[in-house]
């Protein structure tokens, strides 16, 4: 990997981080940049392979498609995963399935890191509380730009390092393994999503009956090789219909 584009991924890494304010906030940062699949997109044009990288970031985004992140908590650190993970998995030619599995220990590496921000960071909120209460405007500017300093500091050079360093790594690793190792790596890659997926079901599906046209649409599909526009758009008409049905019994 070439130096310039891991300065890229790092910055964008960045900007998709938590807390980090600088492109339309949250909404722009982490609900955008940092979700793994515009994070495949972002990879994909940096190191020329849009498609692989594309095909990486949904499978990585489809085993977190059920996170929530409730009060600013974060179970998993889908940042890491997407921005060192994809990465590595793309120059080492390890696939989607190599992605996958990466990102599980980034995510949770990416915890431990979020949580020491978030201790330290506080050093500057309580001194922008000194400063507000007596009415100095210019310190409480002063310290929330500082505060995205550690921020920048550990995401921008983790990521930066990991992608430069570390891509060589990858994929000498890559080389030297076992192809049964390898097929273990796919078979976990291609495992995970659907736990995503059965997650993001287990929120949703208030009525447990309901789950039996998600099965139907997963024998539809495997019968008769329609593509998912196809299933979404039938799926779409029966829903119509069930709303129609239900007002009317009502």
């Amino acid at each position: 990997m070439e130096l310039w584009q891991a300065i890229l991924i790092g910055l964008f890494g960045y900007l998709g981080a938590k807390r980090t304010p600088w492109f339309f906030g949250v909404t722009g940062g982490w609900n955008t940049i940092g979700r793994p699949l515009v994070a495949g997109l972002i990879i994909g044009i940096i190191l020329g392979d849009v498609k692989s990288g594309i095909l990486a970031g949904a499978a990585v985004q489809a085993m977190y498609i059920g996170l929530v992140t409730p009060g600013g908590s974060l179970p998993a650190d889908i940042n890491f995963a997407a921005y060192i993970g994809i990465p590595l998995a793309l120059v080492s030619g390890g696939g989607p399935e190599y992605a996958v599995a990466l990102a599980v220990p980034l995510s949770f590496f990416g915890i431990v890191v979020f949580n020491f921000l978030m201790s330290f960071n506080a050093t500057f909120v309580h001194k922008g509380d000194k400063y507000a209460e007596e009415g100095n405007g210019e310190g409480i500017i002063r310290m929330n730009i500082l505060g995205t300093v550690p921020t920048f500091l550990i995401r921008f050079t983790t990521i930066f390092l990991a992608c430069y360093f570390g891509a060589s790594a990858a994929q000498t690793l890559t080389n030297a393994m076992p192809e049964v190792v390898g097929r273990i790596f796919i078979v976990l890659g291609r495992m995970l999503p659907a736990i995503g997926f059965a997650l993001l079901l287990r929120q949703t599906l208030s009525d447990k009956k309901m789950i039996i046209f998600f099965l139907a649409g997963f024998v539809i599909v495997a019968s008769f090789n329609i593509t998912i526009l196809s299933l979404a758009v039938l799926a779409s008409c029966i829903a119509v219909l069930d709303t129609m049905y239900r007002k009317e019994a009502a």
